[in-house]
């Protein structure tokens, strides 16, 4: 049998269609319910579906009063706080085109993606890097009283049309905007039973920044489509203060990346969660003794997904269908996926390839903003290449093998090499520079950076912090001689990595 797993597709969404409309939908019913809660240890937050319908609409008024209009790119420069969620659903509820970024990012570094991106408008939030960009600037405070605006109507329209974009790194190496259609949040019911096991009763408590896909759409759009509630830990609150939070709240479901679920068990050997379901993972792998110890200490289950900004999460386990041990878990039910070979067609089931996701489906992306060829780059026929290389089992279950390219992930953020070289590069006294993922434990891993000049490690780390976000510094400096390259030149990271790893292996 070969590797192709197909399902029947899951049913169109309507012709007329608003991805902001959809996702409030659920709480017109229960307007008093609660949609959203930001937490901390000293208290919380409230927001009804009502307040959140109301300041949602009336942020669409607030960016169409300031001179916009459907189509234009709005850049959110915003940390996790409700003013975030509000802008995002606000400006596709007015049919505007929002684009989350991390508030982490240097002015250097958000200068370039706006460059690109060609906003119209900034939405600013307070001591947030801004990019060197002419367009317009809407402060945050603009939006904290929304729900007393008038209200704008929704924007319906094709659902293949621009809904919004996700900043991710691109196949080669650079920083691009993943377009989506409004027809992604439909595209999304595939994970409810193929992942989450998600009702409108859960309290689903993501430990993720609001600009990466993954909190965004399982820690906020997923809840409220459901009309579930999200509790959202406000900014600064840290990993080993989560527990306390998510026992004082009543969390049903916990989400978030592998390494937050090693902070927690750092400080914790036993957790008294009594409302706690079960977590969800994502973002990158997660190990084994990671998922044993979280088990042993709660008593509850983690289920795993893999995915990717292009088409979010696509193979998971979930409560109904767990994946079998080693594996990621399964394709959702709807979804058609293929492990192909280097000819481009399916190979045998448990011989290794790369993930492939059928090109139509709906959760797919668009394409890369101002991309082209990178766009096409991806595509394989009827098939979508991920770049990663996994195996399937005769019953489907997918094994991840590990990224088909140099890939790095910090925290659950996909980083490129070439884009912290390009940054270190200019550093005096680095010389060549190549940066690599080196493991220095079991069960996590760091960005490591070989040099060749004279520079010291402190200079470079210095350096690192002046231009790149946190989650991109290298955390590791070793000097080498020269940089192993192959007879076109190309740097062979593989090599790097393997020397660097040796160093740091007991």
């Amino acid at each position: 049998m070969n590797s192709l797993y197909r399902t029947d597709p899951i049913p169109a969404p309507p012709a007329a269609f608003n991805m902001a409309a959809h996702v409030l939908a659920a709480g017109a019913s229960t307007p008093d319910k609660l949609a959203m809660q930001i937490v901390k240890p000293s208290g919380a937050e409230r927001w009804s579906y009502a307040r959140l319908t109301a300041a949602v609409r009336g942020a669409g008024s607030v960016f169409l009063r300031a001179g916009l209009v459907p189509g234009d790119r709005v850049l959110l420069r915003l940390g996790n706080g409700p003013e975030f969620p509000v802008a995002f659903l606000g400006a596709i509820a007015a049919g505007l085109v929002p684009v989350p970024s991390s508030s982490q990012l240097t002015e250097t570094e958000i200068s370039k993606l706006a460059r690109d991106l060609a906003p119209s408008a900034v939405v600013a939030g307070e001591g947030i890097a801004l990019p060197d960009h002419p367009a317009r600037v809407i402060g945050a405070e603009a939006l904290r009283n929304a729900e007393e605006v008038e209200p704008c109507a929704f924007d319906l329209g094709d659902p293949n049309r621009l809904g919004y974009m996700i900043f991710t790194s691109g196949t080669g190496g650079s920083a691009r905007a993943v377009m989506h259609a409004h027809r992604a949040i439909w595209a999304r019911q595939m994970m409810y039973r193929g992942w989450y096991g998600m009702g409108a009763e859960d309290r689903l408590m993501h430990a993720g920044a609001f600009n990466w896909t993954y909190t965004l759409g399982t820690g906020l759009m997923d809840p409220w489509t459901l009309g579930a509630s999200a509790l959202i830990p406000a900014e600064g609150v840290e990993a080993r203060a989560l527990p306390l939070l998510l026992k004082r709240f009543d969390a049903t479901i916990f989400a978030a990346a592998p390494g937050v679920y090693r902070q927690i068990l750092k400080h914790h050997e036993v957790l008294s969660l009594p409302k706690l379901r079960h977590g969800l993972s994502a973002g990158e792998a997660l190990p084994e003794p990671t998922r044993a110890a979280w088990n042993t200490a709660t008593g509850t289950k983690i289920y795993e997904a893999l995915g990717m900004s292009e088409c979010s999460t696509f193979i998971s386990g979930s409560p109904d269908h767990p994946a079998p041990p080693g594996t990621t878990g399964y394709p959702q039910d709807g979804r058609t996926v293929a492990v192909l070979g280097e000819d481009g067609l399916p190979v045998s089931r448990g011989e290794p390839g790369q993930l492939a996701i059928q090109a139509s489906d709906p959760g797919l992306y668009l394409g890369y903003w101002n991309a082209p060829e990178e766009t096409a780059a991806r595509r394989l026929g009827e098939w979508f290449v991920t770049g990663d290389t996994v195996s399937m089992a005769e019953d489907g279950a997918i094994t991840y093998l590990g990224r088909g390219y140099d890939m790095m992930n910090a925290g659950g953020f996909r980083v490129s090499p070439i884009e912290v070289e390009d940054a270190m590069h200019d550093c005096p006294g680095a010389g060549d520079v190549a940066a690599v993922e080196v493991a220095v434990k079991a069960d996590a891993t760091v960005i490591a950076l070989a040099y060749t000049g004279d520079a010291s490690p402190e200079a470079l780390e210095a350096y690192a912090q002046q231009v790149l976000a946190r989650y991109k510094q290298p955390r590791m400096f070793r000097h080498i001689d020269a940089l192993p390259r192959n007879r076109n030149g190309k740097i062979l990271r593989s090599e790097i990595r393997a020397r660097l790893q040796e160093e740091v292996t007991p």
